[in-house]
C-alpha cells in the first residue's frame, strides 16, 4: 500500500497518467476531430463542469462511498482488481449508459478499474480524483464540441 505522502513518487500512478495521452493520441488519429485549442477559454464553464466538478463528485460517490461501502462487505480480489472495485466500476459504467452511447459507456470501465485501484493502493481520494480530472480535461479540451 502506497501512503498518501509517497502516492506522488508512486511510478505505477505515473504510468496510469501517462495512459491518458496515449490514449487520446490513438483516438485523436482514429477520429481526427477538428481540433479548436482555446475553446475551453471561450467557453469555461462548458469546459469546467466535465473536465473538474463532474470527475470530483463521481470520486466521491464512487470511490468514496460505493467502492467503501462495497470493500467492507467483501475481500474477494482478482490479482490488483478487488471485487469492490469491479462492481462500482460496472456501476460507474451504467450510470454512463445514460448520457453516452453504449460503446462510450462500456469504454469507461477501464478507467474506472484504474481510480478504484489507485483509491485502494492509496487509501485516498486524491489519486483517482487527479487521474480522473487529467483524463477528462483532455478528453473534454480535444474532443468535445461546445456550442458556438
Amino acid at each position: 500500500m502506497v501512503s498518501l505522502s509517497r502516492w506522488g513518487r508512486d511510478r505505477c500512478f505515473w504510468v496510469a497518467m501517462g495512459l491518458g495521452p496515449l490514449f487520446w493520441l490513438v483516438l485523436y488519429g482514429v477520429a481526427q476531430p477538428a481540433w479548436r485549442p482555446g475553446w475551453p477559454l471561450a467557453a469555461p464553464f462548458v469546459f469546467l463542469l466535465p473536465a473538474l466538478v463532474y470527475p470530483v463528485l463521481e470520486e466521491i460517490v464512487f470511490r468514496g462511498l460505493v467502492q467503501e461501502a462495497l470493500a467492507r462487505r467483501t475481500a474477494r480480489r482478482w490479482g490488483p482488481l478487488s471485487l469492490a472495485n469491479v462492481l462500482t466500476s460496472l456501476a460507474f459504467a451504467a450510470l454512463h449508459a445514460f448520457y453516452h452511447p453504449p460503446v462510450w459507456a462500456a469504454a469507461v470501465i477501464g478507467p474506472s478499474l484504474v481510480f478504484g485501484y489507485f483509491k485502494e493502493r492509496a487509501n485516498s481520494l486524491v489519486p483517482p480524483i487527479v487521474l480522473h480530472v487529467f483524463y477528462n480535461a483532455g478528453y473534454y479540451w480535444l474532443f468535445a464540441t461546445p456550442v458556438a
